[in-house]
């Protein structure tokens, strides 16, 4: 046994934890974030070739120039979800004519919304705009996908001019802790009213929408106390996810919430809260189960309800 010994059990060590091995371990962690990150920057450089080959030197992403790629990758991505989830939408009356707030849960990929947005604009002629935090606005590559699709790190005030101008702005309160740290489908928002004072300054409804099994096409790994303490101080914090389950997708647009001048800005997020948490307890089959969203797909008493 004396071949047995420290000495040789580092030489072997040394022979394993190599940091290229760390690294492909890394790589293999966080490859379906950078699958996502290579598909934005794809598309991000097609806008790019669209633009620089047709000679268009201008940066109004409303003009016209810009309906033909919308249109070509609206069909791509309801292709896609028609196939993988089923996709469906419910209750697109509620949706107003004129401007509206659109509020949502924050699952960590943003499948349903997605969906709903490509749905929208392709059906009803819409562009929605979307508020997504700074960070991810300034990711190199990125920038022109952004742009064309209208999501961007928006100001109050920009938020504001958007609404008067008559169109749709989508805000996930909860924000990337709820997309992180959410436990079935549960709301984060915290104290957060400006979504609710920004529909009280620009008079216009809110719009609450859920996407039934969002939360089961992908889910992340390593929700600790840990990377929770280090998500409050620093803000930036990117757990592993696994995922891509074909589960059924359905989006429901609730009933809009009016405009009523004599409401808090407190009290009308709290309205909204409850209005989104009914249509999750709706719709929503809680705890989510991956395997009872994959059948569902099949399920004709759920296709018939």
């Amino acid at each position: 046994m004396s071949w047995i010994s420290f000495t040789y059990l580092e030489e072997y060590l040394s022979t394993v934890i190599h940091p290229l091995w760390l690294f492909l371990l890394l790589i293999l962690i966080y490859s379906l974030w950078l699958y996502f990150y290579l598909c934005g920057c794809a598309i991000s450089f097609y806008f790019y070739a669209y633009k620089k080959m047709n000679n268009y030197q201008e940066n109004d992403f409303y003009s016209k120039f810009w309906d033909k790629p919308r249109h070509v990758m609206g069909q791509i991505v309801e292709l896609v979800g028609k196939i993988l989830h089923g996709h469906e939408i419910v209750g697109m009356e509620h949706l107003p004519k004129g401007p509206g707030i659109v509020i949502f849960h924050h699952s960590i990929i943003l499948v349903g919304y997605t969906l709903f947005l490509t749905k929208v604009y392709r059906e009803k002629g819409r562009l929605c705009h979307s508020v997504i935090d700074h960070g991810l606005y300034g990711i190199p590559g990125l920038k022109m996908f952004y742009d064309v699709i209208l999501m961007r790190d928006f100001t109050k005030a920009e938020c504001v001019e958007i609404l008067k101008k008559g169109h749709l702005l989508g805000i996930a309160p909860g924000g990337a802790r709820e997309a992180i740290f959410s436990n079935d489908y549960s709301l984060m928002w915290g104290n957060r009213t400006g979504f609710a004072q920004l529909a009280l300054e620009a008079k216009v409804p809110i719009i609450p929408i859920f996407t039934q099994n969002s939360c089961e096409t992908y889910r992340t790994i390593g929700k600790t106390r840990l990377t929770k303490w280090l998500y409050e101080k620093t803000r930036r914090v990117l757990l592993p996810i696994y995922g891509g389950f074909p589960v059924k997708l359905r989006t429901y647009i609730g009933e809009p919430i009016p405009y009523d001048p004599n409401i808090t800005p407190t009290e009308l997020a709290e309205k909204t809260k409850t209005a989104l948490e009914n249509l999750q307890d709706r719709h929503q089959k809680r705890p989510g189960n991956i395997l009872r969203a994959l059948s569902e797909r099949f399920d004709k008493q759920y296709k018939d309800d």
